[in-house]
């Protein structure tokens, strides 16, 4: 019983100790990766007294990996606030099993298509108002088709609602061409500082889209809290444009463009390795979110995008299939 007892403690011992050398190698790790690209250069000393305190105190002993990686996350954005600070758990990884880039854009592709390339829904509501349910930035090369399709939909409509509360973001390529479709030519949006390389990339609408622009015409954007990076930045720069009205909450605040790196073959990490720089006002939206034109609860917030632009039709006298006494009685039930 006392061997049998023995051998417990010994294993427990060199399980504990194995596990805290092998998260000890992951935090290095990721200090190291904070200090060459975080756009912030002194932002890694923070991470490294963090993550010191914890080990000292325990803090990560007995964690699996998964919960490991997300109190990691937990951390490392309340110590640095940053919510592009981002780090997960790679169930099953292993750098043998990697394809090619091409086979690997191909998947990512094909799970984007699953999903629509983020378009939920396109319709006409009444009063020839358009409205597009967006949730993800997915590549511009994979979705543009699919973006030309939704705007040649919307392309006879006398103004249009853009909704982005469940749309957390993703690809700035599709950022850029998706904002395009509101510049009648080519518009410096922003500039992008990258530390690491010290150099400035300077980011463009382009002046010709596959699908129809959408020029001179009301447009509100719907936010949330959930609204998040590139989502953010298609309200902000259409806002700081005067193109769009923001109607909702503020969003998330989580500006910086960032890299991907790979810890100890077992968690993917995100860091911020980019300052954007708006070219209207030399400032972004990061920490401090995009601040609505008109602040509402996010559930109220299509209603009162509708009501506003069917208020702005009666004003400006725009002819729609519904006559002057039945937009009235739609707002009347939009503002109930």
């Amino acid at each position: 019983m006392k061997k049998l007892l023995a051998g417990i403690l010994f294993f427990y011992a060199f399980f504990s100790n194995a596990q805290k050398d092998d998260n000890t190698k992951v935090l290095s790790d990721i200090t190291e990766k904070v200090k060459k690209y975080y756009i912030d250069k002194e932002a890694y000393k923070t991470a490294d007294s963090l993550f010191q305190s914890d080990l000292k105190k325990g803090t990560f002993h007995n964690l699996n990996k998964k919960n490991f990686a997300e109190l990691l996350t937990q951390k490392l954005r309340t110590a640095i606030k940053d919510k592009h600070l981002f780090v997960k758990y790679l169930e099953n990884y292993s750098p043998e099993k990697l394809v090619g880039e091409k086979e690997k854009e191909k998947l990512t592709n094909f799970l984007n298509s699953l999903e629509n390339f983020g378009f939920e829904n396109v319709q006409r509501l009444e009063g020839n108002i358009g409205y597009i349910n967006f949730k993800g930035f997915a590549s511009p090369e994979s979705s543009a088709n699919t973006l030309a399709a939704a705007m040649n939909f919307v392309a006879n409509t006398n103004a249009l609602i853009i909704d982005l509360r469940e749309n957390g973001g993703g690809d700035n390529g599709m950022l850029l061409l998706f904002c395009s479709y509101f510049f009648d030519k080519k518009t410096e949006l922003y500039t992008t500082y990258f530390r690491h390389e010290d150099k400035t990339v300077v980011n463009s609408t382009q002046s010709n889209v596959s699908g129809p622009k959408y020029l001179h015409k009301k447009i509100c954007i719907l936010t949330s809290k959930e609204t998040f990076s590139a989502a953010e930045g298609l309200a902000y720069f259409l806002q700081q444009h005067t193109l769009a009205e923001v109607i909702g909450e503020k969003t998330g605040g989580a500006a910086n463009p960032v890299d991907h790196f790979v810890i100890q073959n077992q968690y993917l990490l995100l860091v911020p390795a980019g300052e954007i720089s708006s070219s209207v006002h030399h400032k972004n939206w990061e920490h401090t979110g995009v601040i609505p034109d008109h602040e509402v609860k996010a559930e109220n917030a299509l209603k009162a995008a509708y009501s506003r632009i069917l208020k702005n039709i009666i004003k400006t006298g725009t002819k729609t299939e519904l006559s002057i006494p039945e937009i009235k009685k739609l707002i009347n039930k939009l503002d109930q």
